[in-house]
């Protein structure tokens, strides 16, 4: 049953600009197919997108394996965040990991990527996470200035790894 705080817009008042953080819409998967190719143009990763609207509509929407929340600044959406529930052993509670978050380079420093996050820090405290997680290149060096300045801590004693594409398939495959 969704709560309360996710079936609402968050709207926010900045500089007398009107903010609404929403989830998004089925009918939305072009759009976040559109911020996903911004961002991995940003992150210098864009011949690494896959993803297609229909990925997007399977996956998020009608699996629910993922939520995307949008940040709409003056009528526009102009920014949003992807989320999925991880789960921690050790507290014995769900968390949310963030897997991107992206506000198009003219309306950042609104205060648009922090009220994102804050509105997921309070979903994940509504849904009784024990944490709220993400990764972000060593190399953005704003984004994590910016992450730090909300009180963040960098996990220097864990290295992410990840096995895809060719990898994935022959681990997959492996006879054990």
């Amino acid at each position: 049953m969704a709560s309360e705080k996710e079936n609402k817009m968050e709207q926010v008042n900045q500089n007398n600009c009107s903010m609404i953080i929403r989830a998004a819409r089925e009918n939305e998967a072009p759009r976040i197919l559109e911020l996903i190719r911004r961002l991995a143009d940003y992150e210098r990763l864009a011949h690494e997108v896959t993803a297609t609207e229909e990925l997007i509509v399977k996956n998020v929407f009608r699996d629910k394996k993922a939520e995307v929340i949008f940040a709409e600044f003056e009528g526009q959406i102009v920014g949003f965040a992807l989320f999925f529930h991880n789960f921690s052993t050790f507290l014995s509670k769900p968390g949310i990991y963030l897997e991107d978050l992206f506000v198009m380079p003219e309306h950042r420093n609104k205060g648009i990527g922090k009220r994102l996050l804050v509105y997921l820090a309070s979903l994940a405290k509504e849904r009784d996470c024990g944490r709220f997680e993400w990764a972000v290149l060593n190399w953005n060096e704003s984004a994590i200035r910016f992450y730090e300045s909300l009180g963040a801590k960098p996990m220097k004693e864990w290295t992410v790894y990840r096995l895809t594409g060719e990898d994935l398939e022959k681990v997959a495959g492996m006879k054990v």
